[in-house]
């Protein structure tokens, strides 16, 4: 039996001069069908950072990761292939279609028109699912630091743990899953273990890295009420921000936005390197996904 072949994309959205959503279908000259923006996984390849490689080669406009939508599974000629999708924002009007080897059309639809011209069932499935989503909401990140030296193991201060070799590799991959939100600020506990695995992503992204004791380890087992309030604060904002932080500091900041929703908590905590996704709108959370820890 052949291995399920994986593949990623994402429906591309922004509101025309109506004020109204419409979504981009591209005509793909191999197959002579009207698509949504989708391509296989590399070797190594994270799904949503391959969803956002596909998109950008496939488009070349400018885009911002919102919630996951769905997964659709379908037969082609070599298998089984499982594809997952994301929201995409294409936020700068000034960005035009090019065609490019994958595409040689694009067009700018309502969902019912794009559901309509759509060639390829599973296609029309994600875009009534899509329209369902919280696609234009707001998002915050709650990242747990990487893989860490064992607590055993180190004979100083708690918050000088470092990383260890494998959360320093996990650290240098965060990049090609978290340049897909357009992040805006990023924050980290004042704890090393915390502030390296973020370190190289605020470098690559140019944006200052902000410290704040408040979610650190520390603070928390001394007044757990401060990273309880810093989360209410920091969900105020209209930036799209990702936290770095500990367990069981993030678990229960999460706790905190989300009283008046069912969500399950797996195992209540994050692995090291992993994150919760939270997608908001006036302080009111309306999806939460959830990210693994960089493949390395």
């Amino acid at each position: 039996m052949n291995p399920t072949i994986l593949a990623a994309g994402g429906i591309v959205w922004r509101y025309d001069g109506n004020g109204q959503v419409v979504v981009l279908l591209i005509h793909r000259p191999r197959y002579d069908d009207w698509s949504i923006p989708k391509g296989k996984l590399d070797e190594g390849e994270q799904l949503i950072a391959c969803a956002y490689r596909e998109v950008i080669e496939e488009t070349n406009l400018k885009i911002k990761f919102g919630p996951f939508i769905t997964t659709v599974e379908y037969y082609v000629a070599d298998g089984l292939k499982q594809v997952s999708y994301w929201a995409a924002h294409a936020y700068d009007h000034d960005d035009i279609f090019l065609p490019n080897a994958e595409a040689d059309e694009a067009r700018w639809l309502t969902i019912e028109d794009a559901i309509e011209l759509a060639t390829r069932e599973s296609d029309k499935e994600v875009l009534s699912v899509f329209f369902k989503a919280p696609y234009d909401a707001q998002t915050l990140i709650m990242l747990r630091h990487g893989k860490a030296l064992n607590r055993k193991d180190w004979l100083g201060e708690d918050s000088d743990r470092p990383l260890e070799q494998l959360g320093t590799a996990q650290a240098k991959r965060l990049l090609s899953m978290y340049q897909v939100y357009n992040l805006e600020k990023i924050i980290t506990s004042d704890a090393i273990r915390c502030y390296d695995t973020v370190e190289p992503l605020s470098r690559a992204l140019d944006l200052k890295l902000k410290v704040e004791k408040d979610i650190s380890e520390e603070v928390w087992q001394k007044n757990k009420e401060k990273a309880k309030d810093f989360a209410k604060e920091i969900i105020k904002e209209e930036r799209t921000t990702l936290v770095c932080s500990h367990n069981p500091v993030l678990p229960r900041m999460l706790e905190k936005l989300t009283k008046k929703i069912d969500f399950d908590y797996p195992d209540n905590k994050l692995q090291p390197g992993e994150a919760w996704v939270i997608h908001h709108k006036k302080k009111e959370v309306l999806q939460i996904d959830r990210l693994e820890a960089p493949s390395v």
